[in-house]
């Protein structure tokens, strides 16, 4: 059969990607700001039997049926695998079981039951998975491996034992538009797409990471020759081993490389001025690398991609309302919920006449779980007076040397 042009991009002899890119959304989940958008992939299998990898998401709906159709011709569709049942992959599934209404919807029984509280369907065939079942679709056999939690209960890997391919879901994936580039080989992804891919994993699946070493257990002896995430670029052949070992170590908690993350907020400039002063006394003693947010004008996921990343963590903000200053305490919500932890911490408060952001910073990240104090709490009245600049220059020492 002729496959028609703008019918996706091949990448086996058998198996095809129609996924398409985002650039129009500002917010992933309505809740990650996106400014380089977001890529959503499926992937068909055109063997004896044809099958279809999950769908996709509303904004690119319409690219999605062209590539589909274009490569289906006059086949009828026989099998569409929801690895992953959330919405920004399963906008098309309501057309796709009207066009195709003979097709076998495969899955498991939390995805049937959430495709039925999504979007009322009940599939008239339907082949329910338990974990290890097995999937012949000709030359090519699906295995599937159950990956609860990563990020969502019914979530599953398929594993194609012919060309050694994972189809993994939202695992491996990245915020940003592909832009032409379909594998990951064929960017500089330290450079390009490794923040994205970081602030992604610790904001989408960073809670759960015993979730992550669960399917890596499961996967372990298994040889992947490629990797078909739903997010972002593909990867294969020894470019694999680069974002596992990513995930192996933020799944673990553990600090990507030395450096500090400093996040700031300040109302009238007196906060982020003693922010500035420690960031420059930290390059004098040698910190290499020091990322800066003002967390009135970041959003938090910003903040805990890069507390993911670094092994110190410094929050600086004054008093609010005999609290915190909103904006972080947003941040921190954020890091006790994505479960921060395993990280060296240091504060600065401030408050005009009776200051409790120190303690309360000292509260809530000490109850993080093996977190570790570095320095005295700074506190100003205020505005940082000149007397003060020794102390400010002590806690820059203790900084830097834990980072030796």
């Amino acid at each position: 059969m002729a496959i028609a042009d703008g019918a996706g991009i091949k990448i086996k002899e058998d198996i095809y990607w129609i996924g398409g890119d985002d650039r129009t959304a500002s917010l992933f989940e309505g809740s990650f700001p996106i400014p380089e958008g977001v890529s959503y992939n499926s992937y068909v299998i055109m063997d004896d039997k044809t099958c279809l990898m999950d769908t996709c998401d509303s904004s690119i709906v319409s690219k999605f049926w062209k590539n589909l159709r274009g490569l289906l011709g006059e086949r009828q569709l026989d099998y569409l695998v929801i690895d992953h049942m959330e919405p920004d992959h399963g906008a098309a599934i309501t057309q796709v079981l009207e066009t195709y209404p003979e097709v076998t919807v495969v899955g498991n029984s939390k995805t049937f039951d959430m495709l039925n509280n999504f979007y009322q369907i009940v599939p008239k065939n339907k082949l329910e998975i338990k974990e290890g079942d097995e999937l012949c679709l000709g030359k090519h056999t699906l295995k599937f491996y159950f990956a609860v939690m990563v990020h969502w209960p019914e979530v599953m890997f398929a594993y194609d034992l012919k060309d050694k391919i994972l189809f993994s879901a939202d695992a491996f994936g990245t915020f940003k538009t592909l832009s032409g580039a379909l594998y990951a080989d064929e960017v500089n992804f330290d450079r390009d797409y490794l923040d994205e891919a970081r602030r992604y994993y610790a904001n989408i699946v960073g809670k759960y990471g015993s979730k992550v070493q669960s399917i890596f257990s499961k996967l372990e002896g298994v040889q992947i020759d490629m990797v078909c995430p739903l997010h972002g670029p593909i990867w294969r052949g020894e470019h694999i081993g680069y974002i596992m070992e990513k995930y192996i170590i933020w799944s673990l908690y553990e600090p990507e490389e030395k450096g500090v993350v400093i996040a700031y907020t300040s109302m009238y400039g007196n906060t982020a001025a003693v922010a500035e002063k420690l960031a420059l006394m930290l390059k004098k003693r040698g910190v290499e690398k020091i990322n800066m947010y003002d967390v009135t004008r970041t959003h938090p996921s910003f903040v805990v991609g890069d507390a993911f990343r670094f092994t110190n963590i410094v929050l600086a903000a004054p008093t609010y309302n005999n609290n915190l200053h909103p904006t972080m305490s947003a941040v921190l919500e954020d890091m006790e919920i994505m479960t921060v932890q395993n990280r060296k911490y240091s504060i600065i408060g401030n408050g005009s006449w009776a200051p409790q952001s120190p303690k309360i910073l000292e509260e809530r990240l000490s109850a993080m779980k093996d977190m570790t104090k570095v320095g005295e709490t700074f506190v100003i009245k205020s505005s940082m007076r000149p007397e003060q600049t020794a102390e400010l220059e002590k806690l820059a020492d203790d900084i830097a040397a834990s980072l030796r």
